[in-house]
């Protein structure tokens, strides 16, 4: 299965696994990158020298295509620029900002620059500053969210912009895929699924967490500060929900919302604290069952939703045009 994705980036398979901080390191990034997808290394908040040390850990596993994700309100997003460019990465993802006053710099260097958007809107608003795809994300996915789901938002933005769209949110298997790549996509991200891939460093604690998710287990914090954020319910999303009514009722400040996250996803990922700290996790958690690894995770996504559209294909072959 070729895509304008699979041609642009010159991967095996058009699946990219998510930019996700504190997770989507060096080990992870270089796996699915070695198996054939697009390995993603999360820059997050991390400065310079930290994203380096992770850039050379992909490189000493695989010399394949990889990428790095930048988010543009880190206060290091200027030097993970300038560190992306050194290093001769290909691919650049963004989320939490505009990368405008970025791109001519990276095209200049051969990056390809693949925004994530919540919305049709922002999808236009990066065509016209010349990206080269865009990665429409729906609000079923863990971490940060916006408002759309998937199956809304994808096919809105296939329809309103003339470049590639990979769709996240809400995959994990090959139907999920499938289902994606109906609605015009070239290609799915995957985020929650590649948390506990054999090699995620993620701690032992947050992955079980995850395997032992149920569907209702997710649930959305901060909406009320305007930045909502999809992980599985514990001591940390409880003191959310109270600090919100608290806020509604004007008695606690947007501030005090902010400073309960402080920290909190690492003490889960790092740490293992999946009490206190944040598990950042989609809704597609509940269909995540057991430890694999990368290569095996691209195959049952790939070959699965390849089954699934030949098995439709054929179910609706003698229907009359």
């Amino acid at each position: 299965m070729k895509t304008s994705i699979t041609e642009l980036l010159n991967i095996k398979y058009p699946i990219f696994q998510g930019g996700m901080a504190w997770v989507a390191d060096g080990d992870l990034a270089g796996a699915v990158s070695n198996a054939g997808g697009l390995g993603i290394i999360g820059g997050g908040n991390a400065p310079k020298e930290v994203v380096k040390a992770n850039i050379d850990r992909v490189k000493a596993i695989t010399d394949k295509p990889f990428g790095v994700n930048i988010m543009l309100l880190s206060p290091f997003a200027d030097d993970i620029v300038d560190l992306v460019i050194e290093e001769g990465v290909k691919v650049v993802t963004t989320g939490a900002g505009n990368p405008g006053k970025y791109m001519e710099r990276l095209h200049a260097a051969g990056i390809t620059v693949i925004p994530v958007v919540p919305s049709v809107a922002l999808a236009k608003r990066m065509e016209k500053l010349g990206v080269d795809a865009v990665i429409a994300e729906g609000m079923e996915a863990g971490g940060h969210i916006g408002k759309l789901t998937t199956m809304t938002l994808v096919r809105q933005v296939v329809d309103a912009v003339t470049i590639p769209v990979i769709g996240a949110g809400g995959v994990a298997d090959g139907r999920g895929a499938a289902a994606v790549f109906m609605l015009g996509a070239e290609a799915v991200q995957v985020g929650t699924r590649f948390v506990v891939a054999t090699e995620s460093n993620a701690h032992p604690a947050f992955k079980e967490r995850i395997l032992k998710a149920k569907d209702i287990d997710s649930v959305v914090s901060a909406s009320v500060v305007g930045h909502p954020v999809r992980a599985l319910k514990n001591k940390l999303s409880t003191a959310y929900s109270q600090a919100e009514k608290d806020f509604l009722a004007g008695k606690k400040t947007a501030e005090e919302i902010e400073e309960l996250g402080a920290g909190a996803l690492k003490n889960a990922v790092v740490d293992g604290d999946v009490v206190n700290g944040s598990v950042m996790a989609g809704q597609i958690a509940g269909l995540v069952s057991k430890e694999e690894s990368c290569e095996d995770i691209l195959k049952d996504i790939y070959y699965g939703a390849a089954n699934v559209i030949r098995q439709e294909a054929l179910r609706w072959a003698d229907v009359p045009e």
